[in-house]
């Protein structure tokens, strides 16, 4: 099943429905459910409520008559980030700054500050007055569907609603510069999500997904999910050894080779320039830097 969060034509109110193959998006109220938003449905759904969901027969919204925005927009806490993910990432990263990117033999954490999600087809802002080193990212996002304390590895992948895809938009020379990459990675609209999240069933585990990275037309990023340094059971167990793990909580799962700073001469991202994020499995979220 894939969730989406949308406004209906002239709406103001965020709703949240299922696009279906047919390109129609069903309202969860077609069904009888009631969550104001992703967060709540997350942390409420049971699965009675999912398989009427699943089941519900009424005719949807076309999706030309809906704006998506992103699945989760307001995420409740901080995305949890891995940093250095990708073997190949990790190289070409070394090559841009070995002192800021020198990756330790444990997984790298970082937290990105989130106060509105950009969804498909919205801007992203270019930060001119802060940055000249816009970069993008590609990534995997794992949503966590009920609270995880001291899980197993063995047992993580019980704790997983969905998956989303996240373009995990850096400023480098912040990242760099303040050693801490808070900065460099939180800006206003530096986390775009979409275009849905597939629910944890409809994927097998772990995830073997083509990942991949266009922009203006020309492939960046080109990888498969199986290449994560560090798993996601492994990062879930890791993790709720000594933090709960609420429902609902986003963790970007890192990004493949082929990102800006990598290439020589690096490119950047600049006003006008169209990205474009894909999963397998998930969707492409497109969007362009204002």
């Amino acid at each position: 099943m894939k969730l989406v969060t949308f406004l209906r034509q002239n709406g103001a109110a965020e709703e949240v429905g299922i696009l279906r193959a047919d390109d129609t998006v069903l309202p969860i109220a077609e069904a009888g459910l009631s969550y104001p938003d992703m967060n709540s449905l997350i942390r409420g759904m049971t699965a009675e409520e999912k398989k009427a969901l699943e089941e519900c027969a009424a005719a949807g919204i076309a999706i030309g008559d809906v704006r998506l925005l992103a699945p989760i927009p307001r995420p409740l806490q901080d995305v949890i980030c891995l940093g250095l993910n990708y073997t190949e990432h990790a190289r070409e990263a070394a090559s841009f700054s070995e002192e800021a990117f020198t990756a330790p033999p444990a997984a790298v954490y970082f937290s990105k500050r989130v106060n509105y999600a950009p969804g498909p087809e919205e801007e992203i802002p270019a930060h001119q007055d802060l940055t000249s080193q816009l970069d993008y990212e590609c990534e995997l996002a794992v949503i966590i569907g009920k609270d995880a304390v001291k899980v197993e590895t063995e047992d993580a992948a019980e704790y997983i609603f969905g998956y989303t895809i996240c373009n995990d938009v850096s400023a480098r020379e912040l990242q760099t510069g303040h050693k801490q990459w808070l900065f460099g990675k939180s800006l206003d609209g530096f986390c775009p999500m979409g275009p849905c999240i597939v629910t944890a069933d409809e994927l097998s585990y772990p995830p073997d997904l083509r990942i991949y990275t266009t922009v203006n037309g020309e492939l960046r990023q080109d990888s498969r999910t199986t290449f994560l340094l560090h798993s996601i059971s492994e990062i879930i167990s890791e993790l709720s050894q000594g933090m709960t793990l609420q429902a609902g909580t986003i963790i970007a799962t890192g990004t493949p080779k082929g990102v800006g700073m990598g290439m020589d001469p690096p490119r950047f991202l600049k006003p006008g320039d169209r990205v474009v994020c894909g999963i397998e499995g998930i969707g492409e979220l497109a969007n362009t830097i204002r």
